[in-house]
C-alpha cells in the first residue's frame, strides 16, 4: 500500500521545517475540509513527531508522539478524520481527543494502516508498515487497474496473447497440419471453374464450335471441380472443428484448474456469474474464433493471394481498379477497432451481471417465495436484461450500419471492372469469356475483403474473451506455498505468534494472537458475535495468510507446509454446510474417494447419520440435489460430520458443528465426535457453550483479542466475558422454554 504521496515542492519545504527535519515516514493527502469539502491538505509523519496543514488552511500544526496516546482513524459517512487522543500526563487537560485531518474514503485505507503504525511506534515497537506502490496503479502505464485484480487490460498484449493460443493450440498440430494440406486443396479446386467457364465461352459458345463431347467435359469438369471444392470445405471443417473442440478443452482445463489454487480472498471478490463465463462463455467465444480465423483467414489468404495472382496476370488494369477499394476498407476497420473493442467489453460485463443475478434469485428461491418476492426479483432481472438487450441493440445497430457501407464500398471495383472490361471488349483487346471469368474472379475477391471488414467485429470480440481468460490465469494466488515448502506428517501441536489479520489489512479482524495448543488438546473458542472466532479457524486452514505474525504446526511455519498434504490432515465441519450434487455415498467419500463401502458406513454411524440414510428408499445411494436441497438441515450437517469423520485428520476443526440440529441430536453425535477428537487436536466452535463444557481450554475472543483462557470451571469462577457469556444464554434458554 502507498503511504507516502508525493508532497508538492512547497508544501515539502513547509513539512520539513514544521518537522525540524526529521525524514518523512508517512506523507498523506488531507483533501476535506471540516465542513466535507475538497481542498488540499497534508498530514506528514516523522519520526517523533507528525506535522498536518488542513484542507483549506495554509498553517500547519505539530503534535509529537510523546504527546499522544492513541492515534486512531475514524470513518464516518463519506469521509474519515484522523484522531489523535492525548495522553493524561501532557498537561493538557489530559485524554482530550484532537482532530488532525479529514479526508474522502479513498484514503481511508492508508490513515487506517498508518493510525496503526503510529499507535506501534508509540508502544515502542516496529511500525511494520513500509512504502509501497500503489496495487491499484499499473508500473507500466500508469493507468488504474479494474478492481478486484493485478493485470492491466491496456498493457495488453495481443501478439503475445495470440502466442499463448498458438502455444495451447500446437497440442493440435497433427489436425493443424491436416487442415493447412485442405486449405491449399479447397482454394486450387475453388480457382478452377472461372478458367473452364472462360475455355468453354471462347473456345466453343462464342465461334459455335458444335463439338458436343468437348461442351460436356467442360460442363462435367465444372461439375467435378465445385463438388471437390465442397466435399473438401466439409472435410476441412471438420479438421478445424477437431482443433478448436481441442483447444476449447485445454483452455477451460488450465483456466479451471487455476481457479482452484486461486485464494479464498480473490474469489469471494469477484462475482459468480463472472468466474463461470470466464470458464463457460468466453472459452466459447475462443472456440468459435479459432474456427472462425483458422478456417476463414487462411483459406481467404490463400484465396487473395491466388485470385490477386491470376487477375494481375490476365489484365493489370483492370486488377488495380479490382483493388481501389481495399486500402479504403482497411481504415475504414482499424477505424472503428478501438470503440467496437469497448461496445463488447460492455456487453461482457452486462452478461455476467445478468448471470450473477440469476444465479442468486435461483440459490435462493426458498427465501424469495417464503417472502412472496416473485414479483420483485421478476422485475429485478427484466431491468437487468434490459439494459444488456439495449447494449447488444446498441452493438448490432452499429454493424448494420457498418457492413453495407463496407459493402457497397467494395463492390465499387466490379462496377470499374464492368465500365473498362466492356470498353475493352468493344475495342476488341478482351474476349467475352476473358471478361466472364475477370468478373468471377473479381466477385471471388471480394469474399476475402469481406470477411476482413467483419474481423474487426470477430477479433474485438474474441480478443476481450481471450483477455478475461487469461486474465484469470495469469492472477497469482495470495495464498501460495513458499519455495521450499515441504510434506509434514503433522502430530498436532500448534502456535498462533502475534497473528494479526483482516480482511482488509487495515480493517484488522484479529489481532495480537498469541496461543499455544498441545497435541490432542481440545481448544473450545467462544466470544461474541463478529469476534473473530471463524476468522481464527480460516486463518488455521490457511485459506488465509496472517497480515502480521505466524501460525506453525509442529514447529513448522504453515506456508512452508504444502498446502495439499496441510489439507489432507485437516478435517473441517463448517457452519455453512455444503453438499456437492450426487449421491449420500459420494458425499460422505469425498474426502476419501477410495473409501470402502464398510467404512463410509462406520463414519455415518459415529455421526448419527445411518439411521435417517436407511430410512431412504434408495438408502446411500439417495442423491441429495443441488447443494443437499433434498435433505434437512440437521441431515445435511450429520452427513458433513461423516464426512470429515471418515477423513480421519490429524487436527479437527468444527465450527458450529451441530447447529442445525436438535439437543437429542446433538447429544448423540456429541459422543461420536468426543471417540473422533480422542488423540486429535481439536478445535470448536459451538453456539450451545454447554457442548464446550469438556475442553481442555477456553479461548474467549473480544473484539478481535483474546480476553480470556482458561477452563470451563475456572472462566465461570470469575465475572469476565465468559461467565457473562453464559448467563445471557441460560437467560435466553429459560426465556424460550417460558414462551
Amino acid at each position: 500500500m502507498k503511504l507516502r504521496f508525493d508532497l508538492p515542492p512547497a508544501a515539502a519545504e513547509a513539512a520539513a521545517e514544521a518537522l525540524a527535519g526529521e525524514e518523512v515516514r508517512y506523507a498523506l493527502p488531507a483533501d476535506l475540509t471540516a465542513g466535507a469539502r475538497y481542498g488540499s491538505g497534508w498530514t506528514v509523519v516523522g519520526a517523533t513527531r507528525v506535522a498536518v496543514r488542513p484542507a483549506g488552511d495554509r498553517r500547519w500544526r505539530t503534535i509529537a508522539l510523546g504527546e499522544v496516546r492513541r492515534f486512531q482513524a475514524e470513518n464516518m459517512v463519506g469521509s474519515g478524520r484522523l484522531i489523535a487522543e492525548r495522553a493524561a500526563s501532557d498537561g493538557r487537560g489530559g485524554d482530550g481527543a484532537q482532530t488532525l485531518a479529514h479526508y474522502s474514503m479513498r484514503h481511508a485505507p492508508h490513515y487506517a494502516t498508518v493510525a496503526r503504525a503510529l499507535n506501534r511506534i508509540i508502544e515502542g515497537r516496529d511500525p511494520r508498515y513500509r512504502d509501497a506502490p500503489d496495487e491499484a496503479i499499473c508500473p507500466t502505464c500508469g493507468r488504474r487497474r479494474e478492481s478486484s485484480t493485478r493485470v492491466c487490460r491496456a498493457c495488453t498484449n495481443k501478439a503475445a496473447m495470440m502466442r499463448r493460443l498458438w502455444e495451447i493450440a500446437r497440442r493440435q498440430l497433427r489436425w493443424v497440419v491436416v487442415a493447412l494440406a485442405l486449405f491449399g486443396a479447397h482454394t486450387l479446386l475453388a480457382l478452377l471453374p472461372p478458367e473452364l467457364t472462360r475455355i468453354l465461352i471462347d473456345d466453343y459458345l462464342t465461334p459455335q464450335r458444335a463439338e458436343l463431347r468437348a461442351v460436356l467435359a467442360l460442363i462435367g469438369a465444372l461439375a467435378l471441380a465445385y463438388g471437390g471444392s465442397a466435399l473438401v470445405d466439409a472435410v476441412q471443417h471438420r479438421a478445424t472443428a477437431q482443433i478448436a473442440t481441442g483447444l476449447t478443452r485445454d483452455l477451460r482445463r488450465t483456466v479451471f484448474t487455476h481457479v482452484q489454487k486461486l485464494s479464498l480472498s480473490y474469489l469471494s471478490a469477484r462475482d459468480a456469474g463472472d468466474i463461470l463465463n470466464r470458464v463457460g462463455r468466453d472459452t466459447r467465444k475462443i472456440q468459435e474464433f479459432i474456427n472462425f480465423w483458422l478456417t476463414d483467414s487462411i483459406a481467404q489468404a490463400l484465396f487473395l493471394i491466388g485470385v490477386a495472382t491470376i487477375l494481375f496476370a490476365r489484365e493489370w488494369r483492370l486488377a488495380v481498379l479490382v483493388l481501389v477499394p481495399v486500402p479504403l476498407v482497411i481504415l475504414l476497420s482499424q477505424s472503428v477497432r478501438d470503440h467496437v473493442r469497448t461496445l463488447f467489453k460492455r456487453q461482457h460485463r452486462l452478461f455476467d451481471k445478468v448471470d450473477t443475478l440469476l444465479e442468486d434469485i435461483l440459490a435462493g428461491i426458498r427465501v424469495v417465495k417464503a417472502f412472496g418476492r416473485e414479483r420483485s426479483e421478476v422485475g429485478r432481472f427484466q431491468q437487468r436484461s434490459a439494459e444488456l438487450r439495449d447494449v447488444m441493440l446498441r452493438n448490432e445497430r452499429t454493424w448494420a450500419n457498418l457492413m453495407p457501407t463496407w459493402s457497397f464500398i467494395m463492390r465499387a471495383g466490379e462496377f470499374l471492372v464492368f465500365l473498362a472490361g466492356g470498353y475493352l471488349v468493344l475495342g476488341a483487346e478482351m474476349k467475352v469469356g476473358e471478361l466472364v471469368q475477370f468478373v468471377q474472379y473479381t466477385m471471388m475477391i471480394y469474399g476475402p475483403l469481406v470477411w476482413i471488414a467483419g474481423l474487426p467485429r470477430r477479433f474485438a470480440e474474441s480478443m476481450s474473451a481471450a483477455e478475461r481468460v487469461f486474465e484469470i490465469v495469469d492472477e497469482p494466488p495470495e495464498v501460495a506455498d513458499s519455495p521450499h515448502a515441504r510434506r509434514l506428517m503433522i502430530a498436532g501441536r500448534v502456535s498462533f505468534d502475534a497473528v494479526t489479520f483482516g480482511y482488509r489489512s487495515h480493517e484488522p479482524v484479529l489481532e495480537e494472537i498469541s496461543l499455544r495448543v498441545e497435541p490432542g488438546e481440545m481448544i473450545g473458542i467462544v466470544g461474541h458475535s463478529g469476534a473473530g472466532k471463524s476468522t481464527l479457524i480460516n486463518l488455521l486452514m490457511r485459506l488465509y495468510d496472517p497480515d502480521e505474525g505466524r501460525i506453525t504446526i509442529d514447529g513448522v511455519d504453515l506456508r512452508d507446509i504444502e498446502q495439499r498434504d496441510l489439507h489432507r490432515q485437516i478435517g473441517v465441519v463448517l457452519q455453512e454446510t455444503f453438499l456437492f450434487a450426487g449421491t449420500i455415498t459420494e458425499n460422505i467419500a469425498y474426502a476419501k474417494p477410495d473409501a470402502t463401502r464398510r467404512e463410509i458406513i462406520a463414519a455415518a454411524k459415529v455421526a448419527g447419520a445411518h439411521d435417517f440414510i436407511c430410512a431412504f428408499a434408495d438408502g446411500y445411494d439417495t442423491t441429495v440435489g443441488e447443494r443437499g436441497q433434498r435433505l434437512s438441515g440437521g441431515e445435511r450437517q450429520r452427513v458433513a460430520i461423516a464426512r470429515a469423520i471418515l477423513h480421519d485428520p490429524r487436527i479437527l476443526i468444527l465450527d458450529e458443528a451441530t447447529a442445525a440440529v436438535d439437543s437429542e441430536t446433538e447429544e448423540s453425535i456429541q459422543e461420536g465426535l468426543f471417540a473422533l477428537m480422542r488423540g486429535r487436536t481439536t478445535f470448536a466452535i459451538a453456539h450451545r457453550l454447554a457442548t464446550l463444557r469438556n475442553a481442555d481450554r477456553l479461548v474467549v475472543l473480544d473484539k478481535g483479542r483474546i480476553g480470556e483462557i482458561g477452563t470451563h470451571a475456572e472462566l465461570m469462577a470469575g465475572s469476565g466475558i465468559y461467565h457473562g457469556l453464559v448467563q445471557s444464554q441460560r437467560r435466553m434458554n429459560r426465556a424460550q422454554a417460558l414462551s
